[in-house]
């Protein structure tokens, strides 16, 4: 069975760091995209952050400079570096994995979806 957990959130101010791990289990990880997602309530659902099988990164503008995602493929764990959080980071993250080949960038996982999701992990931002 293909399994995502997250862990890592919480409740920091505003200019804090998280770092969330995810780790994966019941596929070839090593071969997979990767990707963190959010959603705040009321919002629509944003990719953060992808890297691919070789460790190829893409993040939308709004987290490029503080954001970080990084995979330990020995471990089988996905990282992504939170630093500089801001209120409007405040949102349910998910991991997600894609088995299947095409593009792993933030806008083809956002586009096209990807196929195994985690059950999210709450980071919530204060001012």
């Amino acid at each position: 069975q293909v399994q995502l957990v997250e862990s890592g959130g919480g409740s920091v101010q505003a200019g804090g760091s998280l770092r969330l791990s995810c780790a994966a289990s019941g596929y070839t990880y090593s071969s997979s995209c990767m990707g963190w997602f959010r959603q705040a309530p009321g919002k629509e659902r944003e990719g953060v952050a992808t890297i691919d099988s070789d460790g190829s990164t893409s993040y939308p503008d709004s987290v490029k400079d503080r954001f970080t995602i990084s995979r330990d493929n020995a471990k089988n764990t996905l990282y992504l570096q939170m630093n500089s959080l801001k209120p409007e980071d405040t949102a349910m993250y998910y991991c997600a994995a894609a088995e299947a080949n095409g593009p792993c960038t933030v806008v083809a996982a956002t586009v096209y979806g990807m196929d195994y999701w985690g059950k999210g992990t709450l980071v919530t931002i204060s001012s």
